[in-house]
């Protein structure tokens, strides 16, 4: 093991603001403290996360296989982040503190933690980043090994692996492990569903608390929708699953508008794009249009009328061993034929739709679907021929978001049609017969989005 700095020898983690710590301070502040392991249950992830490592393992016979959590990411200046760790990294261990390392050697697994601060130095009333009484108390390593059941060392202990004695693969460097990794994460088991399933509730709820404070709402624009998802998802989640999307009139056309500095203005449709990620980090990602006034107009609800119908298609086509695409596809038909009934195109439906042309992607600009789970984007790092050009299979997660959207500046099409974004998204599991809408409690058509708004709005 090559030689590594030690908590003992380690300076703690200071500010050139802080006061100077006298010998005699730093000598009593070590004195006369308590300590104990809490008598932790193991908790559930722990038999997946075993699984996962085997299968993990299995397909790297003999070798050494490296899986770091990550640490602190600076905000600014001297503040970090919120830490949050690499999904693989959770996926396969189950652990959630940083500076943490998995490593499956041939097989057997050790968790390489940094466990809370010492009293036999400064660290733990000095350090701003790890010390107890600046960051909290972090898990002791038999607190980490009871509550994971797994082997954990400190991260001290770490070896450099530079003996060569094996093949050692690091995540995110060897992108056959990244690969494999990610392509590991494709099938979900029904413990995985039912997460995936509580942060598509909590988000539901994050949803209802957004109109029942509608009148702050129109006061204070798309800010308060921010936060007031934000609020619901530290409450009952980890976090957001990624920064909320709150669209105004036309800032619904900005595909990923997450300023949020607009005002929300009557007459006019709100796109809200928002997901929970609960507590063990699995993400909901929902889309929701709604008409500000709480009733569509005519022209709105034609176009949301649309969409709606190219969701339906593209949920209709999800079952297994159809393409992944299949969605997609299905959506997309529904609305190039939408789009030449308007007489927007410039050819035929069929003519667009050909992969040559796509000209009515103008009016649609991405994808259907992705995956979903850990990651919003999850199994990112998959092969093609595993993920976007494979089938779909049982236990897959995935959205259908077909939407429509129609620039300030966009000279094709007619002026009331200029400014209006629309997106309607679920997370859909494939089942053995077809599939599920996880996120079917919150409203889809437009009569019974009219109806929900009405029903939550004070």
């Amino acid at each position: 093991m090559s030689e590594q700095t030690t908590p003992e020898t380690a300076e703690p983690k200071t500010e050139s603001h802080d006061p100077a710590v006298p010998a005699a301070y730093a000598a009593f502040m070590r004195q006369g403290w308590g300590d104990r392991d809490l008598d932790l249950a193991v908790e559930p992830v722990a038999g997946p996360a075993a699984q996962r490592r085997a299968k993990l393992a299995e397909a790297f016979p003999g070798e050494r296989l490296v899986l770091p959590a990550g640490t602190y990411k600076v905000r600014a200046y001297d503040t970090d982040y919120r830490f949050r760790p690499d999904t693989a990294h959770t996926y396969f261990s189950g652990n959630q503190t940083s500076d943490a390392v998995l490593v499956v050697d041939d097989g057997e697994s050790v968790l390489y933690a940094r466990p809370r601060s010492s009293r036999e130095t400064d660290e733990f009333f000095r350090d701003r980043q790890y010390g107890e009484l600046w960051a909290g108390r972090r898990p002791s390593l038999k607190e980490i090994s009871d509550s994971l059941g797994i082997e954990v060392r400190h991260i001290d202990e770490l070896p450099s692996y530079d003996d060569g004695d094996r093949k050692t693969r690091v995540l995110d460097v060897d992108p056959e492990l990244t690969r494999v990794a990610s392509e590991l994460r494709l099938i979900k088991d029904d413990w995985e569903v039912a997460q995936l399933q509580e942060a598509c509730d909590i988000t539901t709820l994050g949803f209802e608390d957004s109109v029942r404070e509608w009148d702050d709402v129109l006061k204070y624009g798309e800010r308060w929708i921010e936060g007031t998802f934000f609020r619901r998802a530290r409450a009952m989640g980890n976090d957001i699953g990624y920064d909320s999307i709150v669209g105004g009139g036309s800032h619904a056309t900005t595909l990923h508008w997450i300023e949020n500095s607009g005002p929300i203005t009557p007459g006019q449709l709100v796109l809200l794009d928002m997901g929970v990620e609960n507590r063990l980090l699995y993400t909901a990602d929902v889309t929701r249009t709604l008409p500000i006034d709480g009733r569509f107009t005519d022209l709105q609800r034609e176009l949301y009328d649309l969409v709606y119908n190219a969701q339906q298609a593209g949920i209709d086509a999800i079952r297994p061993g159809e393409p992944f695409r299949a969605a997609h596809n299905a959506a997309m038909e529904v609305l190039a034929h939408g789009l030449e009934a308007m007489q927007l195109l410039p050819v035929s439906a069929e003519e667009a739709l050909d992969p040559e042309s796509r000209v009515y992607a103008r009016w649609t600009l991405h994808g259907t679907s992705h995956m979903l789970g850990m990651d919003v984007h999850d199994c990112g790092q998959a092969a093609p021929a595993a993920y976007a050009e494979g089938t779909l299979a049982e236990g897959m997660v995935l959205t259908v978001e077909p939407g429509l959207y129609f620039q300030e500046d966009d000279l094709l099409v007619p002026e009331e049609l200029r400014g209006i974004g629309i997106r309607i998204e679920d997370d859909i599991v494939v089942t053995a017969d077809g599939s599920r809408n996880l996120s079917a409690a919150l409203p889809r058509t437009s009569t019974d989005v009219e109806a929900w708004m009405g029903e939550h709005r004070r």
